[in-house]
């Protein structure tokens, strides 16, 4: 891409300060915790309608009473193009009234206030690329598909679907999740992640009178705590945490039931099936108990693919015609990111940079993540060329 272009984009988003601020307001003050979509219509009004002032044609699609996810892309369109994936979400782990207790407020080169880094600031970005591409008439040869989901944060339970259906169809996915620390590095691996519960059944009897009665659950639990444990692997990456447990009735009862929730992360899909085929071939050993397992990998793991490594050369590239050079990292948590990238060409952590993703003190820097929407911009631009054969590549 010719750096002139680079030039002009930058210096185009540098002067849209003011509106990243009242645009980021808006979606800030308009609050959507995951678990309310029946309060989630004003964030979603706001994002919508600023598309749809850009010639973006809208649509919601979801559960009729559950979370709301919002699809768009250009009115003007070839059905023929090849096509781009945008991945966001307006969910944030905040419940209703956060925002009269830390408001969205402007500090020099700061802006902090509930879910402005995780990611309403993603948001914001992608509609300053887009009013640039509009504004200085550059149009992309790969067309923007824009899907922005409602319960992300919740483990994006009834959005996956439609992002497996677009990942599909994608040349590439560009994932405006936060970028990590004030260097915003890129997440180019994620870990997979996995859900287990434990339940374990045993038989009730009073402890003093008649003990050898009973089967304790929480006694088996404690067994099948400890293989859990064991199955951890630092050096590997593969953790394993049994994060609640829950049991018995009395204490003098011997516990006639007892559960566990346990969380997996694995650095590969090839771990993934190795460690969930471990937790699920669990045997109880206390006699006279019985125990069932549910749970899988929810998210596969995002991976160090060829067709990813070619992206992240590609927005390397681009960053250094804007004057920084980006780094990258691997990262623990999951993402709509695990998802595309089993389809098609993934990067994630377009989004705001700054610090506090789901903490107090969140809040994102101005100036840099104008310069992230202007590498949003550019990598929109990208032709479908340099991004065919990355479908082709993984």
């Amino acid at each position: 891409m010719a750096p002139s272009i680079a030039n002009r984009v930058l210096e185009h988003i540098l002067g849209y300060e003011d509106l990243l601020k009242s645009l980021l307001r808006d979606l800030v003050v308009a609050e959507s915790p995951s678990s309310e979509p029946a309060v989630h219509e004003r964030a979603r009004h706001v994002f919508m309608s600023a598309l749809i002032e850009l010639g973006y044609y809208v649509v919601e699609t979801g559960p009729a009473d559950g979370p709301r996810h919002v699809y768009a892309r250009p009115e003007n369109r070839s059905k023929n193009a090849a096509t781009q994936l945008i991945i966001g979400h307006y969910d944030t782990v905040w419940p209703v009234g956060t925002v009269n207790d830390r408001p969205f407020e402007v500090d020099g080169n700061i802006i902090r206030g509930p879910g402005v880094f995780d990611m309403k600031g993603g948001l914001v970005q992608l509609i300053l690329a887009i009013k640039t591409l509009h504004d200085l008439d550059l149009e992309p040869e790969v067309l923007p598909l824009i899907f922005v989901n409602a319960d992300e944060e919740i483990g994006s339970r009834t959005s996956t679907r439609y992002i497996r259906q677009l990942a599909r169809l994608a040349n590439r996915a560009l994932v405006l999740e936060p970028a990590l620390g004030d260097e915003g590095s890129l997440k180019t691996e994620r870990k997979g992640i996995g859900r287990f519960t434990f339940t374990v059944y045993g038989k009730a009897a009073h402890a003093g009178l008649d003990p050898e009665a009973g089967a304790s659950a929480i006694l088996e639990l404690s067994h099948v705590i400890q293989k859990l444990f064991a199955m951890n692997d630092v050096d590997k990456g593969i953790t394993i945490n049994v994060g609640t447990v829950d049991g018995g009735v009395q204490p003098n009862v011997i516990a006639p039931h007892s559960t566990a929730v346990v969380d997996v992360r694995v650095p590969t899909i090839a771990d993934g099936d190795r460690i969930e085929k471990l937790i699920h071939g669990v045997k109880p050993e206390v006699p006279g108990v019985r125990l069932r397992i549910e749970g899988a990998i929810g998210r596969p793991s995002m991976e160090s693919t060829p067709r990813n490594e070619a992206l992240w050369d590609q927005a390397l590239s681009l960053s250094k015609q804007l004057g920084f050079e980006l780094s990258r990292a691997k990262v623990g948590g999951g993402s709509d990111g695990n998802t595309t990238s089993q389809y098609t060409a993934t990067l994630d952590g377009l989004g705001a940079v700054g610090h506090g993703a789901h903490a107090t003190h969140e809040f994102l820097y101005i100036d840099k993540t104008l310069e992230r929407a202007a590498l949003l911009t550019l990598l929109l631009l990208s032709p479908p060329t340099e991004v065919a054969a990355l479908k082709d590549a993984g």
